[in-house]
Order: structure tokens, then C-alpha cells, then sequence
């Protein structure tokens, strides 16, 4: 399945042309000031946003008509070096959004929720998850419905609660790896996206589900977030996998109720929050939470095999489990090399001046995290090179600022001191099937969908 195809941070409305920007006229003496327009209280041609101010430094929103989004899908990192180039803030026709590329312009958007607001007008998110979820919320109303998840997914509680369980799960698969044809044997398939499933399923608390249910939810909501072409079977699917979750949860938040453990649904069950928020923000976990741990297995995998390197090893030359420094590199390497999450929306609330654009209220923005880590800026002349001994510096993978990804810290053990080494571990001659084509896909999601490997 394409992982862009259904992400949930795609373009949420048509393309358009430019937001146009317009100087206001001077006032006459004695009469009142022009004042900075709201969103959704001017318009321009084909309902992009208009500036009614002028602001200092503020240049004219450049236009990249030239991006092509199939390109995009396919590789996007020449696109992103050419964006961050020529205009690393940039309206896409196509997008109908103003791609921000560059390390800078992200983190300035992450840092500032007032003007640049996660509650992004005419997102699909709202209508795939059936209502608006925490992720499309600012603060205070973000903050609330975050704080029942953060004792559940801090450190000690992700090590001393759930590393046994997300251990138990890689043994698991592990051994059924063993079991696979040679000549059938794909990580993604057989490895990454069953464990990322399992492990999320255990840590939501999903009782009863079988891993291909949650596998397919997950896959249906995010097709059904990205659906800006309105296709109604995406609808039928996302709307028969909300129906399908609804029906278990009417079973799961009573029981939780009753019987609260270390869970993310019981946390949410015992929130206080309304319960159409609670099962909005399960269902964006289901969504969100099993791709990107699913990409960063593979990801390293390949990275990996092409840089070996790097592999951590003992004395002796067999892979070193313990090496937990060297694997925390690695993992954290690996996120900002190959972003799974590339890009998501954020909406501007006043005019404003971004890496010297004038960005009118309204405007819709992509903060594209994946060209931002990517910027020689931060990261040198070598930012596109897989390097886990770089000089340590700040990367986007996991966002920023009051959005900062919830999970990172699950997916930090689940993942990089977990799946991956107890993967070498098991099979010290693990390698990609050079006989067999490896693909990507995406830039919003971007993850390898196929991983042919010989386990040695």
C-alpha cells in the first residue's frame, strides 16, 4: 500500500494560486487604521488568503509551480534541496499549501502555535477519525487532552511496564521469521509491520484484535485523512474501520472503567475527557502509531546493510545487543535521515513574515520535516549521508515545541533498543536481497513498503 497515498497530513483542499499580498492604503489623517485580516475574512483568486497589511521584510510569497507531487511519491529529496535553495517558503499550486523546506522555517512554525495553528480549516482528519482529534487542536485544549497519555508513555513507565511486552512480541516474530520461504522473505512484511501492530495493540490496550485488523484500521483512517480527492470507496473503508473500532470500544472504555491497568485506553477511560474526544484520539494513535515504528525498522535495516560499518559490535566481531549508546545513535540517526513522518499542516492565523515571506492569514502551510532535516544549515555538508557519529545537533523528526510526538520515548525502546538489535542479534548475517527490488514511497508518510532479506 502506498504510504502517501492515505497520510493523514496530505493537502486537505484543492489546489489554488498563490495567497495574493496587497498593501493596505494609507490612512488619511484622523480615520482608523487598517487592521491585519482573520482567517476566512478576505479572499483572493481561487480562495487563496489575502494580506490587508504590510509588514516589514515581507516579500512576496514565491510560487514553485514546477513541484510535482508524483515526484514527490516517489523520491522527494531533490525536490526538497531545490525548494530549500530557491525558496524555502514556497506556495505549491498543486498542494494548494506554502511548503516550508528549510530547518529554520520549521522550527520558527513549531515554536509559535498563535500564529501558526495546528486547528488547519478543511482537514479530512476530523471527518476520518469522526471528530477533531488532539493532534489538529492548539493549546490549552491540546495540552488537556495530552496530559492523561503522558504518564503512560514516560520513560521509566515505557521501561519498566511495556519493554517486557514489546520484548516478548520481537522474541515472537523473531521466531517466525524462520518459518518463511527463503525466496519469500520480506522484512516489512513479515517483521516490521506485524510487530508495530502488535506492540501498538498492547499498548493502546486492544484486547482480542488480531494484528491484520489493526494493521488495516491503521491503514484506512490515514486513507481516509488524505483523501483530498473525495473517492467515496476510501470513505466506505475509513467509515466500516471507525464503525468496527466504535463497537469494540463501547466494550473496552466500560471495562477499562472497571478495571484500569497501565494501558493508553485505560489513561483516556479515566481522563474525564468527553467521550467522543477519547475515541477520536485512540483512533489517530491507531493511525499514526504503527507506521512510523514500522518504517524506522526497516529504514535502519537498510542503512545499515549500506553502511555496516556502523553495526555495533562486541570484541569478538558478533553484533553487540548491549551497545546501548551506539543503537540509541543509530535509532535517532535514522529518524532524521529518513523522516517517516515528512510533512504536516499548520495554518497561519494572522499575517506574518516567515524566512522573509509574506504569509497572509489563512494561508495553509506543509512543514515539511523531512527536507528540514535534510538542511546543511544544521546538519553540515553531509546531512544527506546516514551518519550516526555526526556532531550531535537538533533534528525534526519527532517535531517540536507543545506537538512534540507523545510516543518518541515508546518508540525509542520499542524500536531501537528492541526490535532492531534482538533482530541482529538473532541473525548475525542478516542482509537486503540484492535480487530483489527494495522499494519507498511517500513524502508525507515516506517508509520502505518492501524489504526482501536473506537472514544468513
Amino acid at each position: 500500500m502506498s504510504t502517501t497515498a492515505g497520510c493523514p497530513f496530505h493537502a486537505a483542499q484543492t489546489a489554488g494560486s498563490a495567497p495574493a499580498t496587497h498593501v493596505a492604503a494609507t490612512p488619511s489623517p484622523g480615520s482608523a487604521p487598517s487592521h491585519t485580516s482573520q482567517v476566512g475574512s478576505a479572499a483572493g483568486a481561487e480562495g487563496a488568503p489575502v494580506a490587508s497589511t504590510q509588514l516589514a521584510g515581507g516579500n512576496p510569497l514565491p510560487v514553485a509551480s514546477w513541484v510535482d507531487p508524483a515526484a514527490l511519491v516517489a523520491d522527494p529529496y531533490a525536490s526538497y534541496a531545490r525548494l530549500r535553495a530557491e525558496s524555502p517558503v514556497a506556495w505549491v499550486p498543486e498542494l494548494g499549501k506554502a511548503l516550508v523546506t528549510s530547518f529554520a522555517g520549521c522550527h520558527e512554525v513549531e515554536q509559535d502555535q498563535e500564529i501558526y495553528s495546528a486547528n488547519v480549516a478543511g482537514s479530512t482528519q476530523t471527518r476520518a477519525l469522526g471528530a477533531q482529534p488532539m493532534l489538529r487542536k492548539d493549546d490549552p485544549e491540546h495540552a488537556v487532552e495530552r496530559a492523561p497519555l503522558n504518564p503512560v508513555l514516560r520513560p521509566k513507565n515505557i521501561k519498566d511496564a511495556w519493554a517486557p511486552v514489546f520484548e516478548a512480541n520481537a522474541q515472537g516474530y523473531l521466531d517466525a521469521l524462520e518459518a518463511i520461504p527463503a525466496a519469500e522473505l520480506d522484512l516489512n512484511r513479515h517483521y516490521a509491520a506485524p510487530l508495530a501492530a502488535k506492540n501498538l495493540a498492547d499498548l493502546l490496550g486492544l484486547k482480542d484484535v488480531d494484528v491484520e485488523t489493526v494493521r488495516r484500521w491503521s491503514h484506512d483512517y490515514i486513507a481516509g485523512m488524505g483523501n483530498v480527492l473525495n473517492d467515496p470507496d476510501v470513505w466506505l473503508r475509513c467509515e466500516t474501520s471507525i464503525s468496527e473500532a466504535d463497537a469494540l470500544l463501547d466494550e473496552l472504555i466500560p471495562y477499562y472503567l472497571a478495571h484500569p491497568d497501565t494501558s493508553m485506553i485505560s489513561a483516556l477511560a479515566h481522563s474525564g475527557l468527553d467521550e467522543a474526544a477519547v475515541r477520536a484520539n485512540i483512533k489517530l494513535t491507531i493511525s499514526g502509531g504503527m507506521n512510523e515504528p514500522q518504517h524506522m525498522i526497516t529504514s535502519i535495516v537498510s542503512a545499515l546493510h549500506d553502511h555496516p560499518e556502523f553495526r555495533p559490535v562486541t570484541e569478538a566481531g558478533a553484533p553487540d545487543r548491549e551497545a546501548s549508546s551506539a543503537w540509541a545513535a543509530i535509532f535517532d540517526e535514522a529518524v532524521r535521515w529518513r523522516s517517516p513522518i515528512g510533512m504536516y499542516p499548520r495554518q497561519t492565523t494572522r499575517d506574518t513574515v516567515l524566512e522573509g515571506v509574506l504569509l497572509p492569514a489563512g494561508t495553509q502551510l506543509g512543514v515539511v520535516v523531512g527536507s528540514a532535516n535534510h538542511d546543511a544549515a544544521q546538519f553540515g555538508d553531509t546531512a544527506a549521508e546516514f551518519n550516526p557519529g555526526r556532531p550531535k545537533a537538533p533534528h525534526l523528526g519527532f517535531g517540536a515545541g507543545v506537538h512534540l510526538c507523545a510516543g518518541h520515548w515508546a518508540a525509542k525502546t520499542s524500536i531501537g533498543q528492541i526490535a532492531v538489535p534482538a533482530l541482529y542479534e538473532r541473525f548475525p548475517g542478516l542482509a537486503v536481497d540484492a535480487s530483489r527490488p527494495t522499494t519507498w514511497d511517500g513524502w508525507v508518510f515516506r517508509g520502505i513498503t518492501s524489504l526482501p532479506v536473506t537472514l544468513g
